[in-house]
C-alpha cells in the first residue's frame, strides 16, 4: 500500500528538495565560474611574475663594465625557484651566468614533483605541464643575455590560492546548507499557512457528509484560492441547509396533501360501513372528489418526474411564441371573466424551435397561478420578446406577490408561500418546479421576481 504523506510534509519536503536542487546547481555553476575566473586571474598573475623576474634580472647587468652581480643573479633565482619558476640565464655568446637545476636539482626535482602532483590531483582532467619559455634579455636595443623560464603551463597554483579555493568552497557549501534550513522553514511555514485552512475544510467538509450542515469554516485568509474554496464550501452548506428543509418541508406537504382526503374518505366509509350514515348519492360522491384529488397529486407527482428526467425527449417544432400565448391565454377566458381580469398578450410573434406542448405546458402553469392570485378586476399581462439568440416569455400580474424571504424557493417543489395550505388559494406546489424543469430541458431558465402586495412576474428565457 502507497504510503500516504499530509500536504504540510509534502510540501516542506517539496520546498526542501527545490531549494538543495537549486542550491546545488548555483554551486556549481559558481564553482565553475569562479575557478575559470580565478585561473584567468592566476595566468594574469605568473605573467605579470615572470615579467617581473625579467626585469629584476635586467637590473644586474653593469653597462659600464659588461659584468653581472651574479649573487642577486642566484638570489632572485633561488626565490624564483621557490615560487614554481626554474630559471636559466645565459650570456650571448651561449655561456651560463647562473642555472638553477645545476645549482640544486634536487629543490629543482622537488618543486616539479610538487606541483605537478598538486595540480593533477586537483584537477586530474587538466593537461597542464611544465614548459619552458625563452627570453631575450636588452639594454638600449642590445641583446645582453637570455633567460629560459620553465613553470607548469597554462598556470599552476601556489598554497594560498589553493587556501582561497577550499575557503570559497567551503563558503558555498555553508551558503547551501544554510539555505536549505532556511527553505525548510519557510516550507514548513508556508505549508502550515496553506494547509491549516484546507485541513479545516475537509474537517467541515466530513461533517457536512454526516448530515451537520449548519457547521461553517469561520476561519479568514488573504490566500485567493483558499478564500475561494471556504467560501464555496460555506455556500455549499447554505445550499444543502436549505436542501435539507426543503426536503422535511416536502415531506411534511406530500403527509399533508395526503393524509387529508385519505381521512376523509376513510370517514366516510367507516360511517358508512357502521350503518351511521346512508350510502347517499351525495356522500359517494364526495368520496369520489377527495379520490379524484389523490389522483391529481399523483398525476402532478409523476408529471414532475417525467419532466426532471434526464431521458426528457423533447418534439421540437418551429412555431411562433405568441400565437401559442394567445391561444392558452383564451382556454382560461371562463375564469378570466369571473374575475373580471384585463388580460394582454403583446409582443412580437417570436418563432422559436421547442416542444410546442412543454412550452404550453409552462404558459398554462403561470397563467394558472397568475388567474389564481390576481384579486378581481386585476391584471395580466403576457409579453414576448426576444434578442440576440434567446427569446423572453414574461408572464406578470398585479395580484397578491411574493414576500421577499419566499421568493428563491417559488420554483422548489412542494413550496407554497402560503403556509396554510388552503387548496382555494393554492395547489400542491409542483406546477412552478415543472415550469423550471422545462426551461432547463430547453438549455433556458426561469426566473421570478415580486414584491409583497404588487403583483410578481415570471421570465422564462428560451434559446431560439
Amino acid at each position: 500500500m502507497k504510503k500516504k504523506y499530509s500536504l504540510k510534509t509534502r510540501l516542506s519536503v517539496n520546498m526542501a528538495f527545490v531549494a538543495l536542487f537549486t542550491v546545488a546547481v548555483i554551486s556549481v555553476v559558481a564553482n565553475i565560474f569562479i575557478n575559470r575566473q580565478f585561473g584567468e586571474y592566476v595566468a594574469e598573475r605568473q605573467k605579470k611574475r615572470t615579467e617581473s623576474i625579467l626585469s629584476d634580472l635586467e637590473r644586474q647587468y653593469d653597462e659600464a663594465d659588461e659584468t653581472w652581480d651574479v649573487e642577486f643573479l642566484h638570489t632572485i633565482g633561488m626565490s624564483a625557484l621557490f615560487d614554481g619558476y626554474i630559471i636559466k640565464i645565459y650570456d650571448t655568446s651561449g655561456g651560463t651566468l647562473w642555472d638553477a637545476e645545476k645549482h640544486n636539482m634536487s629543490a629543482c626535482a622537488r618543486i616539479v614533483g610538487e606541483i605537478t602532483q598538486r595540480m593533477r590531483a586537483r584537477f586530474p582532467d587538466s593537461k597542464g605541464e611544465f614548459t619552458t619559455n625563452g627570453y631575450d634579455l636588452e639594454r638600449n636595443g642590445r641583446p645582453i643575455a637570455g633567460v629560459s623560464i620553465s613553470y607548469f603551463s597554462p598556470y599552476f597554483y601556489d598554497d594560498d590560492d589553493f587556501r582561497f579555493l577550499d575557503s570559497l568552497n567551503v563558503i558555498l557549501a555553508g551558503s547551501g546548507v544554510f539555505s536549505l534550513l532556511l527553505a525548510v522553514t519557510a516550507g514548513w511555514l508556508l505549508s502550515r499557512r496553506l494547509s491549516d485552512p484546507i485541513r479545516k475544510t475537509a474537517a467541515v467538509a466530513k461533517r457536512m457528509s454526516e448530515g451537520d450542515y449548519v457547521v461553517r469554516i469561520e476561519e479568514k485568509t488573504n490566500i485567493d484560492e483558499l478564500r475561494e474554496l471556504t467560501a464555496s464550501v460555506n455556500q455549499l452548506a447554505d445550499s444543502l441547509c436549505k436542501q435539507e428543509n426543503l426536503r422535511k418541508r416536502m415531506t411534511a406537504d406530500v403527509a399533508h396533501e395526503l393524509r387529508t382526503p385519505l381521512g376523509n374518505i376513510a370517514a366516510h366509509i367507516e360511517a358508512m360501513t357502521e350503518g351511521v350514515w346512508e350510502p347517499t348519492p351525495e356522500r359517494l360522491s364526495s368520496c369520489h372528489e377527495e379520490i379524484k384529488r389523490i389522483s391529481r397529486l399523483v398525476f402532478d407527482l409523476e408529471n414532475l418526474a417525467r419532466v426532471e428526467s434526464e431521458n426528457l425527449k423533447l418534439d421540437k417544432t418551429r412555431f411562433a411564441l405568441a400565437e401559442l400565448a394567445e391561444k392558452t391565454v383564451s382556454a382560461f377566458e371562463a375564469d378570466i371573466a369571473a374575475k373580471k381580469l384585463d388580460v394582454s398578450v403583446e409582443g412580437d410573434r417570436s418563432d422559436i424551435s421547442a416542444d410546442r406542448g412543454r412550452i404550453q405546458q409552462i404558459l398554462i402553469n403561470l397563467l394558472s397561478n397568475a388567474v389564481k392570485y390576481t384579486p378581481e378586476n386585476g391584471a395580466i399581462r403576457v409579453r414576448v420578446s426576444e434578442a440576440t439568440g434567446a427569446v423572453f416569455l414574461d408572464v406578470e400580474d398585479n395580484g397578491a406577490g411574493i414576500p421577499r424571504d419566499e421568493l428563491p424557493f417559488v420554483f422548489e417543489r412542494f413550496y407554497r408561500a402560503d403556509k396554510s395550505r388552503n387548496r382555494l388559494s393554492g395547489g400542491a406546489g409542483i406546477g412552478l418546479a415543472v415550469v423550471k424543469s422545462i426551461a432547463a430541458a430547453h438549455g433556458g431558465r426561469a426566473e421570478a421576481e415580486s414584491r409583497e402586495g404588487n403583483g410578481s412576474r415570471f421570465r422564462i428565457t428560451l434559446p431560439k
